[in-house]
This record gives C-alpha cells, structure tokens and sequence, in this order.
C-alpha cells in the first residue's frame, strides 16, 4: 500500500483509509472487526471515525464505532500500528450529545476527547479533527442558515487553542479540520502561526466524480500550504455504483435508513451516473474502482477514506488502489465533467 506524508508533518499514512461509520448500525462489531483485519493485513494502517458514528446519528448508536474499534485494539494488541483518526462533533440538532449544548470551546473539546478515549481504549489520537465549523455555512448539499458570516460564538482561535492543549497534554498528536472552506482553513493556519498553536495537517472533505467543488480553491490552498485532503465518499455514498438508478433502494443502503435525505439525490443525477457507468464499462473497469483510482491520482490527495458494508465491496475498494485509468479514461471523465461540473456540491 502506498504510503503518503501527511502535510508537514514527518508521519506517513497508506493512501487509502478505513471509513468506519457504518459499524454499530449497518455492521455488527464482529464485521467491523473482520473488515479491519482484513485492511490491516492489506496495507491500510489509517482508521477514521468520530464520536457521532454510527451513521445515521441517533441517541442509541451515538459512540458505537469508537466502540467497536477500541475492543478491536483490545483484542489485536495493534494499537501502536494503526495511524488512529477522530472527531469532535460541531453545533447541530442532537440532544443526546452533552445534553444538546455541543460547541466547539473548550469545555466540549475536553470533555468529547476523553470520551472518545474511553471508548477507543487508548491514550492518545493520532489526527483530531473538527468534524464540521462552529460558524453557520452550507454544508452536505444543504442551502446556508441564517446568521452566515457570524463565527456561530467560538471563534476558530479559541477552538484551536483547545485543541492545541490537547496536543500538549499528549492526548492528541496532530489536528486537523473537515468539511471546511478554504477561508476556513486559512483562518486556522493564521491562529496557528499567530498565537504558536498546532499546524492543521489535513482536511477532511468530500471528493468524488459526482462533487468536486474542492478543486475551486481549496486545492490550492492544499497544495500551497500542505494541508493534504483526506478525501470521504468517494462513491458519493454508494451513488456510483449505480444501485440507486432509476429510484432504485436498495434494502439495507444507506439512503434507506437516512432520513435527512441525500444531495446524490437530486434531478439529473441518474443520467450522469449512466455516462460514468458507461465509461466503466467500455474500457472494462468496477465502476466503483475507476472512482476510487480517480481521487487517488489527484496531487491534493493524501488520503482516500474507503468504507463498506460488505466484505466483497471492501475487497473491491481496496483493490482500487492497484489501478492505473489510463489517459483515455481521463479523458472521457474530464469530458462527463465539464458538461456539468459538479452536480452534487
């Protein structure tokens, strides 16, 4: 498995990384134990979860990933070799989350790491991130809140400087942000610079064939400022692979159990999925392993975030990482691309 530095920091990480947000709902902790054996035994030392995992969030399957993971270590002994990604979660609707007043200042910092802690049985977080701003932005296809522009009361110095005693108290070792705007970023590497708080090594947001609005700025700003991009749902939550064509609902998907709806799901989609499928098939690719080798190949990329349900599907995500699109290939996705960029920012 390729191995890829992680911004400027002196650590490197496999290219592809184990998304884990499915176990505790859609997995059992027995699949989740046996898709990150068999990662583990392929390469994939990266593992990425957050405290709202399993998805879709509720009451009941709040921390049950973080679980799952940390009777994993418990039982392998493998923490040492596992390069360990969480989160803290954001503002938001969820009254079970310390008691629905979760921000990101001091008090939820602190008390969110601990937590996570326990729950993962360790001592220390390799990468901690922001799972989303505390200020009000459009975030997963949804249109902007009210009070746009406002830092939302925690001011990113304050949410860094929490962060920053995390790093120093040794429970974390490096930071990072998600699902953040290219202001946001830059605003973060200010603070740090500015107050000598920790450097933000990455940026989790989505890239896939179907969204790819990080290429409008933020992947200057990636490449400029080696903050590398852990890039999620790079099958645009199973849309890709075409199981959700023509109203399509799988038992079991995703889509069938969310009900906050999806932004693959929009009009229009279904025939742009087709062009890809069939691009797929012409030159005798997986359609979800052409997807996956496209975001691995992007100079922006540190990181590609695979997750499964199946243990046949993780086969074939993984397996992604050993193919090369050729340049007509390129060509044609560049082509589907531009004749309509970005359906589903």
């Amino acid at each position: 498995m390729e191995q890829r530095r992680l911004g400027r920091t002196d650590i490197t990480v496999s290219a592809l990384c184990l998304g884990t947000m499915t176990w505790g709902r859609q997995n059992t902790e027995a699949e989740g134990h046996a898709q990150m054996d068999y990662a583990f035994d392929r390469g994939i030392t990266f593992f990425d979860t957050a405290e709202m995992y399993a998805v879709p969030p509720t009451a009941d399957t709040y921390g049950k990933t973080e679980e799952i993971i940390g009777t994993w270590f418990q039982a392998t002994g493998r923490r040492a070799q596992v390069f360990l990604a969480s989160k803290v979660s954001g503002p938001g609707p969820a009254p079970w989350l310390r008691g629905g007043q979760h921000r990101l200042d001091r008090a939820n910092i602190h008390a969110a790491v601990d937590a996570s802690l326990r729950r993962l049985r360790t001592d220390y977080i390799d990468l901690y991130q922001v799972h989303w701003p505390q200020r009000p932005l459009a975030l997963f296809g949804r249109p902007a809140p009210e009070g746009l522009y406002s830092d939302g009361g925690v001011p990113i110095e304050e949410t860094l400087a929490a962060l920053g005693e995390l790093v120093t108290a040794g429970k974390v070792r490096h930071v990072g942000v998600s699902n953040e705007t290219a202001w946001g970023v830059m605003a973060y590497l200010r603070a740090a610079e500015r107050q000598g708080l920790p450097r933000i090594a990455s940026i989790q947001n989505v890239y896939n064939l179907l969204s790819r609005r990080f290429e409008d700025d933020l992947a200057e700003v990636a490449q400029r400022e080696q903050v590398g991009l852990l890039g999620y749902s790079p099958l645009a939550g199973g849309t890709l692979s075409g199981k959700y064509l023509n109203g399509a609902m799988p038992a079991g998907s995703r889509r069938s159990i969310d009900s906050r709806g999806s932004r693959y799901g929009a009009a229009g989609v279904d025939a742009i999925v087709q062009r890809y499928l069939d691009i797929a098939r012409r030159h005798g690719l997986e359609p979800t392993q052409m997807a996956i080798a496209f975001a691995l190949r992007q100079p922006f990329m540190t990181a590609v975030i695979i997750g499964a349900t199946s243990m046949t599907t993780l086969e074939s995500n993984i397996a992604a990482a050993d193919l090369h699109l050729s340049d007509a290939v390129i060509a044609e996705i560049e082509a589907v691309h531009k004749s309509n960029p970005s359906p589903c920012p």
